[in-house]
């Protein structure tokens, strides 16, 4: 037994076995064999959903996937934040051999094999990223977005050795690497461990049986024999319903969609009523220009198609002013119908996720490139535009005030 990847937890009558893994470990998949063998546990609780489950169990499911009706539900970024993270994990597993996720299909396997009943325990993972996207501060979602990147881009010299991979499992340099998720981006710690280790213990707690061997991520295990511990104590409930589902958006989140289009709409008449044709056409300007052309090299940077790039010119100041529809979802789809994905780029998804070159390659995941950088320049558009119609307003301010005197 290894003490610091499994933890045997007693409550009563009943025990709970840990068994903390590294994702693309070879050792933990034997680990994860010879820990159901010899436990012989009641249940074996696996961290991961139903959906991932079906990915596993269906390999060729990614296939399905229609690009177009992903950005028309609106799941693009969540899409590129997954295919992102899978890829990464994929260059990982490049230097072991082993592919992502393949301790929990070995758990599950030894499992059947014994006749012991599986139960996902964590939460979809579209969930998790919903929550950590809306939970986020604007500062936080930048920085959130810079990490992505940053995970997308990493060099392939980066590649984890199996002796970097085998370190992940030891408690000492998950707490470092916690410690610094924590204090770069807290409020996706909270989501992604803390709200994760709550929801694992929970699903955990209420599985079936005695003598439950639950397989999960070794950075888990402190925050989910924590949890059990309070379950235990009665401390806590397993109720997970506050963090089963991305919050719904208040009031004051749903006025605040409409605030900076209107604020802008509002600038711009200001600039024709008291400062003359002249400087409102110079504040339509400055929002056309700013808007259209950073929405453009966006557009550009990801190589979309000709076509697309002067939509995203065109369209990016007037989607912009609408919260229902952004430049993004129009240039995202128009690349589609132009640049139609063919099976090869559906075959070579994961492959091609893995590199830079292949985000540029692959036309399903160009798409999203497309959606994604465009939606960026014109969100930075709009935050250039808005600075520069505020200093604008600032010429002719005095002829606002006495206005609004002149009105009381």
């Amino acid at each position: 037994m290894n003490t610091a990847t499994q933890k045997f937890l007693t409550f009563g009558d009943r025990q709970i076995i840990l068994v903390g893994t590294a994702h693309v470990s070879a050792e933990s998949i034997e680990e994860v064999k010879a820990a159901v063998r010899e436990n012989n546990p009641d249940n074996v609780a696996i961290e991961l959903d139903e959906k991932r489950l079906a990915s596993i169990e269906d390999p060729d499911s990614w296939r399905k996937m229609d690009i177009v009706q992903v950005l028309k539900n609106k799941m693009g970024f969540l899409m590129l934040a997954n295919i992102i993270l899978a890829g990464y994990q994929k260059r990982m597993g490049e230097g072991t051999g082993v592919k992502p996720g393949e301790e929990m299909a070995a758990a599950i396997h030894a499992a059947k094999e014994a006749g012991i009943p599986q139960t996902m325990v964590d939460r979809p993972i579209g969930v998790t990223l919903k929550r950590a996207w809306s939970k986020n501060s604007l500062w936080g979602k930048c920085k959130l977005l810079a990490t992505l990147l940053g995970t997308a881009f990493v060099s392939d010299d980066e590649d984890a050795t199996p002796e970097k991979i085998e370190e992940l499992k030891k408690n000492n340099e998950m707490d470092s690497l916690m410690k610094e998720l924590s204090g770069y981006l807290p409020v996706v710690k909270e989501v992604l461990i803390d709200e994760r280790d709550r929801y694992l213990a929970s699903k955990i707690w209420e599985c079936k049986g005695n003598r439950v061997l639950a397989v999960l991520g070794a950075g888990h295990l402190p925050g989910v024999q924590a949890c059990l511990e309070k379950l235990a104590e009665g401390k806590i409930s397993s109720d997970c319903s506050d963090i089963d589902s991305a919050p719904k958006k208040t009031a004051a989140a749903k006025i605040s969609m409409w605030f900076i289009p209107l604020l802008i709409i509002a600038l711009i008449a200001a600039g024709f009523y008291f400062g003359g044709k002249s400087k409102g056409w110079d504040m339509l300007s400055a929002w056309v220009i700013w808007n259209g052309a950073l929405a453009g090299i966006g557009a550009a940077v990801a190589l979309a198609h000709p076509l697309v790039i002067l939509i995203s010119i065109i369209g990016a100041p007037v989607t912009s002013l609408c919260p229902f529809v952004g430049i993004g979802l129009v240039a995202g789809l128009l690349q589609a119908v132009l640049k139609k994905p063919a099976v090869l780029d559906m075959e070579n998804l994961q492959q091609d996720a893995s590199s830079v070159r292949g985000f540029y390659k692959n036309r399903i995941l160009r798409v999203l490139l497309v959606f994604f950088l465009s939606s960026l320049g014109s969100s930075i558009g709009t935050f250039a535009a808005g600075a520069s119609l505020v200093a604008s307003v600032t010429t002719f301010f005095n002829k606002i005030v006495s206005w609004i005197k002149g009105i009381f």
